[in-house]
């Protein structure tokens, strides 16, 4: 796991053309975001996206370009080792809880959550995502096979069955839902210091 430090922040010219990664998609609005391996093609698009943290899956170390892109646009990188082999041990349940934590922590929003083609190891995390989000059951498999397409694996479907959530609703005890904005019904998750008014200091 690692940690990037700050940068100053750069405009994009106009003419730069947005090639998104590889199975990119929205998993939460403005704050979680899917994809394969970023290449320096997708650069551009991930600027735009003004990320604070990626999560990488992927067991070989990040390129050195990619680090240099993080680098300079002061983004976290957040790098669990997992195995992309169709072995029925290649899900580590303990890695991918260690990965859900960081992925529900608001602080590291927005976050793009990537493996090498953003289908199993990603589709294997968000599904755990889901399940914490009490998605049923029927609906988390149906995402998973949505973006894992025909290459959909038994043994991560059989993993998503499996997975216990409840080992971290503590890490959900100090965080809730709040509504933001007034027309849009628009939820964000919150930690409750943010919400705590502070003290109306009166003039006597």
């Amino acid at each position: 796991m690692g940690v990037i430090l700050e940068e100053e922040e750069c405009e994009l010219p106009n003419d730069v053309v947005m090639v998104p990664p590889p199975n990119f998609s929205t998993v939460e609005d403005n704050s979680v975001y899917r994809s394969g391996f970023p290449q320096p093609s997708n650069f551009p698009f991930l600027q735009s996206l003004k990320l604070k943290s990626i999560i990488c899956l992927c067991t070989e170390p990040y390129p050195e370009e990619n680090l240099e892109f993080l680098k300079y646009n002061n983004i976290k990188l957040f790098q669990f080792g997992i195995d992309g082999t169709k072995e029925p041990t290649a899900i580590p349940r303990s890695t991918i809880t260690e990965a859900l934590k960081i992925l529900i922590d608001v602080r590291n929003h927005p976050v793009l959550i990537h493996c090498r083609r953003g289908k199993h190891r990603t589709g294997c995390l968000v599904g755990c995502l889901r399940i914490l989000q009490n998605w049923c059951l029927s609906s988390v498999l149906e995402e998973y096979k949505h973006y894992a397409g025909t290459k959909s694996r038994l043994t991560d479907l059989v993993f998503l069955e499996k997975y216990d959530a409840s080992c971290l609703r503590h890490c959900l005890q100090n965080l809730i839902y709040q509504y933001q904005g007034y027309g849009s019904r628009k939820r964000r998750l919150l930690y409750k210091e943010e919400l705590v008014q502070k003290p109306r200091i009166t003039s006597a």
